[in-house]
C-alpha cells in the first residue's frame, strides 16, 4: 500500500496511510481490509470505498466458495482423505507459528503475559463462544487501566460529542435483531440456519482484533467444538487452502458457511448462499466502523486509554491462539506422524524464508505422491 498508493500514485501521505493503519490496529476486524478501505473513502468518499471493498474480497472468497462445493462432493467419494492427511497437520503449523509471532509481538509486559496465560486457561476451562467477549472487554479494560494515567476526561468528553447515538444504534441493531431472530425462528425452518449463521458472523466480526490469524480460535471452538457445523478435518482443510491463496484472510469465513449448510443439506446453491453470508457476517462490523470513526480519528487518537487497551485485547487473543492450538492437536492422538508434520511446518515457517502457500502446496504433492 504504501508503495502503490504513496510513493507511485500519491493518492495519500505516508502520515495518512500510516495513521489508517493505526487506527485499523485499534478496531476489530480485518485490518488489511480496513485500510485499503479508509484510502479509498478518502480518496473518493463512500461508493468507492464499498466497490474497493468488493474487489479486495470477491476473488479470494469465490475461490473459497467454490473450495467448500469441491470439499463435499469429493469427501463423499472417499478419496479426499488420503491427499489431505499431509495438509491438515501442516494447518495446526501454521497456527502454532501465528501463536509463536503474535505472543513475540504483543507478550512484552507482565500484564499482557498474565493475560495471555488467563484467556488460556478460562477458554480451555468454559470452552463456550460467549466467553470470548467477555474475555476481550476484560483485557482491554484491565489493559487500559494498568497503563493509562487518569489525565483525559476533558479530551473524551469532546471526542463522545461527535459520536452520532443513531449510528450506535444501528450497529448494535443489527446485532441484536438478528441474534433475536436465529433465537426465536424454529429450527426446522430453512431460514434458521441462515439467519444464525450470519449472527455468529457478524458477533465475531466485532470480537476480532489482530487480523484474520485471531479468526482460528473463534471460529474453531464455536463451529467445531460447541456447534459441531463442521468437523475438525474440514476446518484445518479450508484453514490451509486459504493460507496458499492471496487475499484476505477472513475470506476463510467463506469456506466454514459453505461447508456448514453443506452439510446440513442444503445443496450447492444453499452452500453459495452460506458463504455469501459469512463473507458480508464477518466483514460487516469492521466496514461500518473504519467508515464510522474516520471522520473523528484525529481525535480518537489523541487518547492514550483507547490504545493502551488494544494491549490487553491483543495479549487475550494470544491466549485464544494457544487454546485453538491445544484443541486442533487434541485429535491427532497418539499419531506421531501428525507431530512430526506440525513442528516440521513450524522450523520451516520460523527458520527459513519458504512462505506459506509453498508449504501447503508441498504437503498436497505428498499426499498425491504417498
Amino acid at each position: 500500500m504504501l508503495r502503490e498508493f504513496v510513493q507511485k500514485r500519491k493518492y495519500i501521505t505516508e502520515e495518512e496511510l500510516m495513521e489508517l493503519n493505526a487506527l485499523a490496529q485499534v478496531l476489530p476486524g480485518p485490518s488489511s481490509t480496513q485500510t485499503l478501505v479508509g484510502v479509498a473513502w478518502k480518496v473518493g468518499g463512500l461508493w468507492l470505498a464499498i466497490t474497493t471493498f468488493l474487489i479486495w474480497v470477491l476473488p479470494s472468497a469465490a475461490i473459497m466458495c467454490a473450495a467448500a462445493i469441491s470439499y463435499k462432493i469429493f469427501a463423499d467419494r472417499g478419496k479426499l482423505a488420503d491427499v489431505l492427511r499431509f495438509i491438515q497437520p501442516m494447518a495446526v503449523g501454521i497456527v502454532a507459528y501465528a501463536t509463536y509471532t503474535f505472543a513475540n509481538r504483543f507478550l512484552k509486559t507482565r500484564v499482557s503475559t498474565m493475560l495471555a496465560i488467563g484467556s488460556l486457561i478460562a477458554t480451555l476451562i468454559l470452552q463456550n463462544a460467549y466467553a470470548f467477549p467477555i474475555l476481550i472487554l476484560l483485557g482491554g479494560i484491565i489493559s487500559s487501566a494498568l497503563e493509562t494515567q487518569p489525565q483525559e476526561s476533558e479530551l473524551r468528553i469532546k471526542l463522545f460529542s461527535n459520536v452520532n447515538p443513531n449510528k450506535v444504534a444501528y450497529f448494535i441493531g443489527v446485532l441484536l435483531a438478528f441474534a433475536a431472530l436465529g433465537a426465536i425462528i424454529n429450527r426446522t425452518s430453512p431460514f434458521s440456519l441462515p439467519i444464525r449463521l450470519f449472527e455468529n458472523f457478524y458477533r465475531n466480526g466485532i470480537l476480532i482484533f489482530g487480523g484474520g490469524q485471531v479468526l482460528v480460535p473463534l471460529m474453531y471452538t464455536e463451529f467445531v467444538e460447541v456447534k459441531h457445523y463442521l468437523s475438525s478435518a474440514e476446518f484445518l482443510s479450508g484453514y490451509a487452502l486459504q493460507q496458499a491463496l492471496p487475499g484476505p484472510t477472513f475470506c476463510f469465513t467463506s469456506f466454514l458457511g459453505g461447508v456448514t449448510m453443506g452439510n446440513q443439506g442444503y445443496g450447492i446453491g444453499g452452500q453459495v448462499i452460506g458463504s455469501l453470508i459469512a463473507v458480508i457476517g464477518i466483514n460487516t462490523p469492521g466496514l461500518i466502523l473504519i467508515l464510522f470513526i474516520v471522520p473523528f480519528w484525529d481525535d480518537l487518537k489523541k487518547i492514550t486509554r483507547i490504545k493502551n487497551s488494544l494491549n490487553g485485547i491483543n495479549a487475550v487473543a494470544v491466549g485464544f491462539m494457544a487454546t485453538a492450538l491445544i484443541l486442533l492437536t487434541r485429535p491427532f492422538g497418539l499419531n506421531w506422524m501428525a507431530y512430526l508434520i506440525m513442528t516440521a511446518t513450524f522450523l520451516l515457517l520460523q527458520f527459513t524464508k519458504i512462505k506459506t502457500p509453498i508449504v501447503i502446496v508441498i504437503g498436497v504433492v505428498l499426499g498425491l505422491v504417498f
